[in-house]
């Protein structure tokens, strides 16, 4: 069956810059695109690239989309190539939506999701997860690697005893400790997984991607050593280094970004073959590309981790 294809590229400003490892991140780019059926249905589809973690990046996306002509149909999108994650996700949701299997979900749709919000990087978490914790959000995300690991340690003491008991914390490095930074921030990690004499208790729930990408031995070394989780995170970034990981004995948490791992139909196969311990993330897509992802994560997650969609205060209303 054929679809009419149409494409229109999209800019979004961070009400703040965005501060990781990798960097300062201010606009978020990205393509919507839309495929009608002959009779008139019509399916909405997101590219959202991170090419620092490992996608296409943005022009390499649009340029697949220039060369498609306006007619496409299932044979073409099935065989977008692996080196284009993002277009897979966003071409293959399309045609879901198109065919009926996916709805244009809200989040109180999927009650039996809890979501995880992300919290500034830096002394700004202190006061940050005030206003979110009032909204509901009982697990948190922080970046670490992105100030002196000191700096960040006390910040992560001090955060800890702020929050109120029950609240999980998860603290994301983007690969950028190096093998003895990782060892302190673990060791320092256990160390906090006590309750204090108030008998609060926060749970830090994993560190996620410490290491680089080519350090995964170390991380599966560090994984047997402490009590607080490792999660793979840009290790697992698109479908065949999923593959590879998980082939390479990773049994821990592995972070999904839907939006830039590729297929979803492969990711479904996977997830159901193989019951991975799976947390479903953002990448900071629009309302399109979110409902496709939470999709998934409504349908593939096994465990009660919230998911990583708490983001949505990154932009303006």
């Amino acid at each position: 069956m054929p679809y009419q294809f149409t494409y229109r590229p999209y800019k979004r400003r961070f009400i703040r810059p965005l501060q990781t490892n990798h960097g300062i991140w201010e606009i978020r780019e990205g393509i919507i695109i839309h495929l009608q059926s002959e009779t008139g249905k019509i399916g909405s589809g997101e590219i959202a690239p991170i090419p620092w973690f490992g996608s296409e990046t943005l022009e390499e996306a649009v340029n697949f989309c220039q060369q498609l002509t306006s007619e496409i149909n299932q044979e073409v999108i099935f065989s977008i190539s692996n080196t284009l994650p993002t277009c897979q996700f966003g071409f293959e949701s399309a045609l879901e939506m198109v065919n009926g299997k996916q709805e244009n979900f809200a989040s109180s749709s999927f009650p039996l999701l809890q979501f995880s919000a992300l919290l500034p990087a830096g002394i700004e978490a202190l006061t940050a997860w005030k206003p979110l914790w009032q909204q509901g959000y009982r697990t948190f995300k922080w970046k670490i690697s992105v100030y002196p690991i000191a700096e960040e340690i006390t910040i992560l003491e001090s955060l800890v005893k702020a929050l109120p008991t029950g609240v999980k914390l998860r603290l994301d490095a983007n690969g950028g400790l190096n093998y003895q930074e990782a060892n302190l921030w673990l060791f320092t990690c256990d160390n906090l997984q006590t309750t204090d004499v108030n008998h609060k208790f926060v749970e830090i729930e994993f560190i996620e991607q410490p290491l680089p990408v080519s350090e995964f031995e170390k991380m599966l070394e560090l994984g047997d050593c402490y009590r607080t989780k490792i999660a793979l995170d840009e290790s697992v970034a698109t479908f065949p280094q999923l593959e590879t990981y998980y082939e390479n004995g990773w049994r821990d948490v592995f972070v999904i970004k839907p939006g830039i791992i590729g297929s979803p139909f492969r990711l479904r196969q996977f997830c159901q073959k193989y019951q991975i311990d799976a947390v479903f993330s953002s990448v900071f897509e629009t309302d399109i590309g979110r409902n496709a992802a939470l999709q998934l994560a409504h349908e593939l997650s096994l465990s009660q981790r919230a998911v990583g969609f708490g983001v949505n205060h990154w932009f303006q209303e």
